[in-house]
């Protein structure tokens, strides 16, 4: 056993890998959209009984990922740069929310922030439904800075 472990430590030391890299993956978000067959077009709105409130710790966070480049700020709301995300919602009637699947824009951190963040917005606050089945939903998240 001491073997293997000595070669991997003698290739570290030669600058070679003991392995090869492995392949970059695919983003997952377009991947889990196409899965759960979601088509954004045709999702009614979350029913929320009392609309969010967003915080400006919220918006900054974002405003914090953009400066950190991890995210590009994508259009301008008011003048200021901003980030919309679309988050598909599945509800069930008595349960409540049993998934959040954001959209992707090309920033998987705002995206999971995000669909988070709608999750907690809907805890308690949906309207009650009519039909006993689940159903998707489509909720819209905005965030925007100076």
């Amino acid at each position: 056993m001491a073997e293997p472990l000595a070669l991997v430590l003698a290739l570290a030391a030669a600058g070679q890998q003991a392995l090869p890299a492995a392949p970059t993956p695919a983003p997952a978000a377009p991947a889990a959209e196409k899965a759960a067959g979601i088509d954004w077009a045709t999702l009614p709105d979350l029913p929320y009984r009392q609309p969010p409130q967003m915080t400006a710790a919220m918006h900054s966070y974002v405003q914090g990922q953009v400066r950190a480049r991890k995210c590009r700020a994508r259009r301008l709301v008011d003048g200021r740069p901003a980030m919309r995300v679309e988050v598909a919602v599945l509800v069930h009637p008595e349960d409540g929310v049993r998934a959040s699947i954001p959209r992707s824009i090309g920033c998987g951190v705002v995206e999971q922030y995000a669909a988070g963040l709608v999750s907690s917005f809907a805890r308690n606050n949906l309207t009650a439904r009519g039909s006993g089945a689940e159903q998707w939903y489509r909720a819209t998240v905005t965030f925007v800075w100076k």
